[in-house]
Parts: C-alpha cells; sequence; structure tokens
C-alpha cells in the first residue's frame, strides 16, 4: 500500500476536521472509503461488495457513515443502533460499553457498525466517524480485520465528511451516467488529491452504477486519468433486495441478472485485493466538465 511519511497538519489556514493522529487505523487491513454522489447507490454497493469480500474468506467490517443509519440493513437484515445513540445512552463513557453494545454480525459474518450522527444542524459527522475508530481501536475489533469499509453520507466533501479519507487506503466513488453523477465525482476527486496531501490515501477508481451505457463516465475517465472498476446495470434483482433487506447474494441465483451481478461484486473485491494501481487523476473545472459531457 502507498503510504505518507511525513504528515503536516491537515487543513491548515482551512475549516478541516483534524483527528487525533493515535486514532488511525493500522497497517494490515485493506480500508475501502466509498463516496458518490447522494443517492446513487452507495450503501447497495458497500453492502454487497462486504458480502463479496466475504465470499472470499476475509473478515469484514462495514461502517455506515451517514445519520440515517441506513448502510448495513441489508446485511443484518435490520436497522441496528448506532454508536453515536449507544454511547449518549452511557454519557459517552465508552469504558461502560462492550463490542456487542455496538458492533452486529450480519451475513456471512461480517461485522456492520453504524456511526450515527448527530441531529441535523448541531454537530459534525467528522468527530462521530473519529469515535466510532476510535471505539473500535479500544476495543482491539481492528486487529482481526482484513477490510474495513466506509459508507460516507452522499457527495458532501466537507472536513466532517471527508474524515473517513484519513485512515483508507483507497476511495472507489460511485457514480451513474449522467451529468449530475460526474459532477459530484469531480468534486470527491477533488477533496481525495486535498487528503493525500497528508495521508495515504489513494484513489482506486470508479464504480458505474444504474447504468445501462457508461459513454459519459468513459469521457471523464479519459480526460481525467480514472478508471472503470466495476459497471452495475439497472438490474431489477438489486432493487428487490433493497426491498426485501438482504444483499444481491441472498436473491434467487434463478433470477435474472443475479448471478451476474454477484460475479461482477466478486471480481471487483479480488481487484481490490489485488492491491490496485494509485491512480494520478487532474480533476477538471466546473466549466470544462460543462463543455465535456453530452452530445454535439
Amino acid at each position: 500500500m502507498t503510504t505518507t511519511l511525513s504528515r503536516p497538519t491537515d487543513g491548515e489556514g482551512s475549516v478541516q476536521v483534524l483527528q487525533d493522529p493515535k486514532i488511525k487505523i493500522e497497517d494490515g487491513a485493506l480500508v475501502i472509503a466509498v463516496y458518490g454522489k447522494g443517492g446513487i447507490g452507495k450503501s447497495t454497493t458497500s453492502s454487497n461488495l462486504s458480502a463479496a469480500f466475504s465470499r472470499l474468506g476475509k473478515r469484514v467490517l462495514q461502517i455506515g457513515c451517514d445519520p440515517k443509519h441506513d448502510s448495513t440493513f441489508t446485511l443484518t437484515h435490520r436497522m441496528v443502533p448506532t454508536v453515536i445513540d449507544i454511547l449518549e445512552e452511557v454519557d459517552f463513557h465508552s469504558e461502560e460499553l462492550r463490542p456487542k453494545d455496538f458492533v452486529f454480525t450480519g451475513f456471512n459474518g461480517v461485522k456492520c457498525v453504524e456511526s450515527g450522527g448527530p441531529p441535523a444542524g448541531t454537530g459534525c459527522g467528522g468527530y462521530v466517524t473519529g469515535q466510532t475508530v476510535k471505539l473500535l481501536k479500544e476495543h482491539h475489533l481492528l486487529e482481526e480485520t482484513d477490510v474495513v469499509i466506509f459508507d460516507v453520507l452522499g457527495d458532501v466533501v466537507c472536513g466532517g465528511f471527508a474524515a473517513p479519507l484519513q485512515h483508507a487506503n483507497y476511495c472507489l466513488i460511485v457514480t451513474a451516467n449522467d451529468f449530475d453523477s460526474i459532477f459530484a465525482m469531480n468534486r470527491i476527486v477533488q477533496a481525495i488529491q486535498a487528503k493525500a496531501k497528508n495521508y495515504k490515501v489513494r484513489l482506486g477508481g470508479v464504480v458505474a452504477n444504474r447504468s445501462k451505457d457508461t459513454d459519459q463516465i468513459d469521457k471523464f475517465n479519459e480526460r481525467t486519468g480514472l478508471r472503470t472498476m466495476a459497471h452495475f446495470k439497472d438490474v431489477d434483482a438489486i432493487r428487490r433486495s433493497r426491498l426485501k433487506k438482504c444483499t444481491i447474494f441472498e436473491m434467487d441465483e434463478n433470477d435474472e441478472g443475479v448471478m451476474a451481478v454477484c460475479n461482477e461484486y466478486l471480481c471487483l473485491a479480488q481487484n481490490m485485493l489485488d492491491k490496485v494501481e494509485p491512480l494520478e487523476v487532474v480533476s477538471l473545472k466546473d466549466r470544462e466538465i460543462f463543455d465535456l459531457l453530452g452530445f454535439d
């Protein structure tokens, strides 16, 4: 994995969230942060990718970083309590908690944590993510984990919700084949580039989701240096798996498209395990995206 030897102050002169340097995930686990435009299917992608890693025999931990705490419900088949809610119950005395209070086992042994968040307009999501990682470290829950997946709220790349990038090896960006999704992807690229100056995170690639075609994504990738790691078409079985509160791996194998989607997730997981080469990407200015995409 790519590492950074020196780490200047992050966000100097800005409003970035500063994390305690001792609160970090040690080298060893593959840590992936999943970002993308709001509603693009990040939680579906994260949960199915976690399931795929588990199918490959890896010990997986998925951390949902959204206050609505719905990242892991297809793995656990329910909405689990959040870290922030449980900490509040013990007046934030984390020493009173046990792992079973906030870590839940989902499909095929995947460990699931929902960080939750403060009420709207009252706090910082980055702080909650930091507290979640701190809690996991205090209980030695990261020492026997092969893969950690952060599923991050929407396309928000402010200091708070960029906090998972401070722990990740790679970022995967989920996008559809449309202007708004790609515009958000460009902003996320810029956030990763900013974090990569001081942290080990690098761009892993793009996951094309809910898209029959990828022509607009391909245009953007060719111009910026990104690459598509996986392509998930608008398969109805994926939508229905969310309604059934399960992963795609739990759907009927005879259902149209299910096996193809499962195989695509398994290939994506294997490619990430094979240590993909980090990308050197040149982000675009807003006007450049407007001029690049669309039809002549």
